[in-house]
């Protein structure tokens, strides 16, 4: 996945146009692009999974609020940055919102820098994010790749065991175990033991393999 900075789109929800036209006008003037709705249910309808992004959304609005639109993005297992603004806040609701995820609550009126800093930062992390689940989902493609014995194999050497260790507790031939070991190295795309075990260690393949 090839998401980075340019790509990245800031989706604005607030019920206020003079909120809205200003926001955007500011993010805007640094580079980002933006993209405004009058409402959750707007967003709803527009939003594009594949984008990268964050969400600067506006707590309290009619019909939808913007937890509840925080809550309907986790229902649907939508993973986005949500900045949180609001004139009227009250410490249970940030307390949800964090609690849900939320990477920030800014309480209007809020300090420009600190709004395009966080939204810098949250654009970074959704890029971070998506980037790490594309690398996750590769290794998971290579693993589906190895047959049911390899993965044995496979989880025997990420646990330390010589070959002749495998060898007894496969009840296979030494020489069965380096074919595999060969297989499992080229299917995982590892140059050695030692990148494998790196990967292993980075994508927690024990956990997926047991």
């Amino acid at each position: 996945m090839n998401s980075d900075k340019s790509e990245a789109l800031v989706y604005l929800v607030d019920d206020e146009f003079s909120v809205r036209d200003s926001l955007a006008l500011m993010i805007e003037s640094t580079g980002h692009k933006v993209k405004s709705f009058a409402s959750a249910e707007a967003f709803l309808e527009c939003y594009d999974p594949t984008q990268p992004g964050c969400l600067l959304l506006d707590v309290r609005m009619p019909a939808m609020s913007g937890l509840e639109l925080q809550e309907e993005l986790v229902t649907r297992a939508i993973s986005i940055p949500i900045i949180f603004i609001s004139g009227h806040a009250r410490i249970p609701d940030s307390a949800k919102a964090f609690r849900a995820g939320a990477v920030d609550f800014l309480e209007k009126p809020f300090d420009n820098e600190v709004l395009l800093e966080r939204v810098s930062e949250a654009i970074k992390k959704d890029i971070a994010d998506r980037e790490q689940l594309a690398a996750q989902l590769k290794i998971q493609n290579r693993l589906d790749y190895l047959t049911v014995r390899e993965q044995e194999v496979l989880s025997l050497i990420l646990k330390g065991h010589a070959n002749k260790d495998m060898a007894r507790m496969l009840d296979i031939s030494n020489r069965t175990i380096e074919a595999h070991r060969a297989r499992i190295m080229e299917k995982m795309q590892a140059e050695s033991l030692a990148d494998l075990m790196l990967m292993a260690t980075h994508y927690d393949l024990n956990e997926t393999l047991n």
